[in-house]
């Protein structure tokens, strides 16, 4: 069985119950799986070199829109808020295809990767010109991130007053026969799965309650997870309280959409009962606060998610509403979001690169992921620190998210190099970017 040891890390960051941080630490990666975490550890097999550097477990992001990626800056939409952005960046995504949507997910896939990202979700709603959520699945196989995509839908359209265009609507009787396909077709339930399949209708603007009601009555037949944009800003609570009659946490319950089972993205209007509900049922919540910042939405309330026990992981949400997607800045956005809203004591570096990693893992339902302990999978980061961006700084751990750096060294997943020496090791990138860019200027016309 093949054998990987990573040898005399600066610090090796745990995650562990303890939260140990072990100095001049090894660790061992055995078949895929964590197989010890200390000092002097041997290995006949690779040795890699980690003097210098800080090994954390591999980030998670919880919350992406990999096609964006080729919608980065685009006119009319750098300024606007949530739902005027939309109404820009519709027309755009609809001329997209099947080549868009795998390139536009190696590019995103390729960012997290070098940024420290070993487990990503992805939250696809829309399937123009024979798109299909199987593109993208086969862009996180290409890259080697373990993956966990979900079939998103829009079934509203303007003329039944949803917010996306008509043509960018599915008919919900085949939405949900997709959605069953893909969930047969992809989803693994066992310990260590490469690809997990979620059921994601958009938002409470772009489906109806019989769709949200139908879908989570399918996924929990399947036993896989829901996921759907929620309280995102003003505009969205003012929606639902107009459309439905009350606030998105109580639209939420009523159609079965809490529970350990769900998580919803950004939640940045969640008011304190809101935020009770989601602790008592084990509701999760990917925070993006780096787009939250972009659109104007608001200062998402984490610091009192999570005193209330609420689990929070970090996304990056599309990089058309980031631009970036790069998960260690998310979690330095985070932590100075919360100490402007909160004070200088509201969030700790190590509480943010925590919610980076073991808060995403418990949001996406993966205690297999999260933390650099024996019999877990080796899904690791090793940051290097001997760059300009950490010089000076004396406290390792905390100049991960303080000051960097933000690209990592290598990056193993299931105990496999997808990064090496700061280059991808599973992917040409330079061709990546190249269709990337071709694409992306035959959208611009």
């Amino acid at each position: 069985m093949t054998e990987i040891l990573i040898r005399g890390a600066e610090r090796v960051v745990t995650m562990n119950p303890a939260r140990d941080e072990i100095a001049g630490a090894d660790v061992l990666i055995r078949g895929g799986v964590i197989a010890a975490v200390g000092q002097g550890l041997t290995s006949a097999g690779t040795v890699i070199d980690a003097k210098g550097c800080v090994v954390t477990p591999g980030l998670v992001n919880t919350h992406h829109h990999l096609y964006q990626s080729l919608t980065r800056a685009v006119p009319g939409g750098q300024d606007a808020l949530l739902f005027g952005w939309l109404k820009t960046l519709y027309p755009i995504w609809a001329r997209f295809g099947p080549e868009e949507m795998r390139i536009s997910a190696l590019t995103g896939l390729a960012e997290l990767a070098l940024s420290g990202s070993t487990l990503t979700s992805d939250h696809l709603y829309l399937y123009p010109n024979g798109a299909r959520l199987d593109d993208t699945i086969a862009a996180a196989a290409e890259i080697g991130l373990r993956f966990h995509p979900t079939r998103g839908a829009m079934s509203i359209g303007e003329s039944k007053g949803g917010l996306p265009p008509d043509a960018l609507v599915e008919d919900e009787a085949l939405i949900l026969k997709d959605m069953e396909r893909v969930v047969d077709a992809f989803h693994d339930p066992a310990p260590g799965a490469m690809v997990r399949v979620g059921l994601a209708p958009c938002s409470p603007f772009s489906v109806s309650r019989d769709l949200m009601r139908e879908t989570a009555t399918l996924a929990r037949d399947k036993r896989v997870m829901l996921h759907t944009h929620l309280a995102e800003n003003d505009e969205d609570v003012a929606f639902s309280l107009a459309r439905f009659g009350c606030r998105p946490g109580q639209y939420a319950e009523d159609l079965g959409w809490t529970g350990a089972d769900v998580w919803h993205a950004h939640c940045v209007k969640l008011d304190t009962a809101e935020i009770g509900l989601f602790a008592r049922s084990h509701t999760g919540v990917a925070h993006c606060p780096c787009s939250n910042c972009r659109l104007g939405s608001g200062i998402a309330p984490v610091r009192a998610m999570r005193d209330a026990g609420v689990s929070v992981g970090l996304g990056v949400d599309g990089s058309a509403s980031n631009d970036a997607g790069n998960l260690i800045a998310e979690a330095r956005q985070a932590m100075l979001l919360q100490r402007v809203a909160r004070g200088a004591d509201a969030m700790a570096a190590r509480e943010a690169l925590e919610i980076a990693t073991l808060g995403g893992a418990r949001v996406l339902g993966r205690p297999d992921c999260g933390s650099l302990v024996a019999g877990k999978r080796a899904d690791i980061a090793v940051w290097d620190l001997s760059g300009i961006e950490a010089a000076g700084a004396w406290d390792p751990v905390a100049a991960l998210v303080l000051c960097g750096p933000t690209r990592v060294r290598d990056l193993f997943v299931e105990g496999r190099a997808v990064v090496r020496g700061g280059h991808l090791a599973t992917l040409d990138l330079d061709r990546v970017i190249a269709d990337q860019t071709r694409l992306a200027r035959a959208l611009i016309g």
